[in-house]
């Protein structure tokens, strides 16, 4: 089972943290969180109850394409491109190029969230 760290910060404290990051000054723990959103309300629209239902969908049966992935979940495959462009832009699905198609790979089963 593998565990996704999510943070909340504002802007500003995410901007510090990455900064002493890169200047060396902050040295991150494993435990620390590797998503990151500004706030709760933008976290409840990429973790949405469809959402969830859908990383739930692609962890069980690990579809081949986004065409499987709309098939099974009876949503459009537009839309469902752009929700899973967002999830992987977060890290939440990782899109992996296979022959002809795009294959969505859920990243974890389980999310931790730490506010700051």
């Amino acid at each position: 089972m593998k565990v996704i760290k999510i943070g909340i910060a504002s802007q500003k404290d995410i901007r510090a943290r990455v900064l002493a990051i890169a200047k060396g000054d902050l040295k991150p723990k494993a435990s620390d969180p590797k998503i990151w959103f500004t706030s709760m309300r933008s976290l409840a629209q990429v973790l949405s109850d469809e959402n969830r239902a859908l990383l739930h969908v692609i962890r069980a049966t690990k579809p081949v394409s986004i065409s499987e992935l709309a098939e099974l979940t009876g949503r459009k495959q537009g839309n469902l491109s752009r929700t899973l462009k967002t999830m992987s832009h977060y890290g939440l699905v990782k899109m992996l190029q296979e022959a002809k198609a795009l294959r969505p790979v859920a990243c974890g089963d389980r999310y931790e969230i730490s506010i700051q």
